[in-house]
């Protein structure tokens, strides 16, 4: 895989906080935790990371943090009325969903990979916790050999750099999916998208091109490290991509946003969300990595499932169901 260094831009990294006022999809501080839990939180802490060993893989779990999700943007093409019913049937919220952050960190034999950068300080006040969490998990931030991007959204890619723009893990390879590179690299596409959407078009823009990092920009199926590779998930992204992991004969997925929610994504597999680029493709890519992972028995990681994320999915007719896989203490 050949080094690709990307344009520079002349965007200035203020303007994203600027706009970011502007884009109610992406300014999370508007909306109110409370309603989305359906316990409060303890005194305590809670985990912030779960390891499992799969062959000779060692996966840990880490989070970045969590942040509030309105759910008027949430299957945005079901009847409204068979939606609200589906979301209290399964003891969700109507108004306001908790979305977690989980991240995918991969020792695989000299690799030590990491799945997504989160969001660092420049989204919501409530992520942000990644690089305390890979300290408390015993993640030395120095040891990691490759970061994957999945796609370009503020979640995924805007903690990239630190509060002195320079990149968290600067001895790191850093990998993306060429069509994903190339659509948020598009000239003057920021002029080109509703005002709702610059502020996101701006951070990954400026997230890409920051000071000190250079790209190795893939397709799918592209190998990362033995065992370890991307495969192209588009629809929520025109570029999106999922990280595979197989070792001695067992598969795990992080299938990054292309599977948000394991309930309406799992037994109405044919809605779609608002934040989708195209709802029809991630529709399509949804079905696809379904029936692999229930056909194949394949393990699946959600970005934004319930933490740790991690479990199975069984077919049930034409639709299907999460199986969380079993905690072992």
């Amino acid at each position: 895989m050949s080094l690709i260094k990307p344009n520079r831009t002349l965007l200035q990294r203020r303007d994203v906080l600027r706009l970011a006022t502007a884009a109610p999809a992406f300014a999370m501080g508007g909306f109110s935790a409370q309603t989305a839990m359906a316990f409060d939180a303890p005194d305590m802490s809670n985990p912030t990371h779960f390891s499992f060993t799969m062959g000779q893989a060692k996966i840990t779990v880490v989070s970045d943090g969590w942040f509030p999700i309105p759910m008027s943007g949430q299957a945005i093409n079901a009847p409204e009325a068979e939606k609200l019913a589906f979301l209290a049937d399964h003891f969700m919220p109507t108004d306001e969903g908790y979305s977690h952050t989980n991240h995918m960190f991969i020792e695989l034999g000299e690799a030590k990979v990491l799945v997504d950068v989160g969001s660092g300080s420049r989204f919501a006040d409530t992520t942000g916790a990644l690089m305390g969490n890979l300290d408390a998990a015993g993640i030395d931030p120095d040891s990691i050999t490759h970061v994957a991007i999945t796609h370009a959204h503020p979640d995924h890619i805007w903690g990239i750099r630190d509060d002195f723009d320079e990149p968290i893990f600067p001895d790191a390879e850093y990998v993306m999916g060429e069509a994903e590179h190339a659509h948020w690299m598009q000239d003057d596409l920021v002029n080109r998208v509703a005002p709702t959407e610059q502020s996101m078009v701006l951070g990954a823009v400026n997230s890409i091109t920051a000071e000190g990092l250079e790209w190795t920009l893939v397709q799918g199926g592209a190998e990362i490290a033995p065992g370890i590779r991307l495969i192209d998930s588009p629809g929520h992204t025109p570029g999106h991509m999922s990280v595979q992991v197989e070792s001695e004969g067992k598969m795990l997925i992080a299938v990054g946003d292309s599977l948000s929610n394991p309930y309406l994504n799992f037994r109405k597999p044919n809605w779609y969300n608002g934040f989708d680029a195209d709802g029809e493709m991630t529709v399509a890519t949804r079905k696809r990595l379904l029936d692999m992972a229930a056909t194949d028995r394949v393990a699946v990681l959600g970005y934004h499932f319930p933490f740790p994320g991690v479990g199975h999915v069984k077919r049930d007719g034409e639709v299907y169901d999460f199986v969380p896989a079993l905690w072992k203490f």
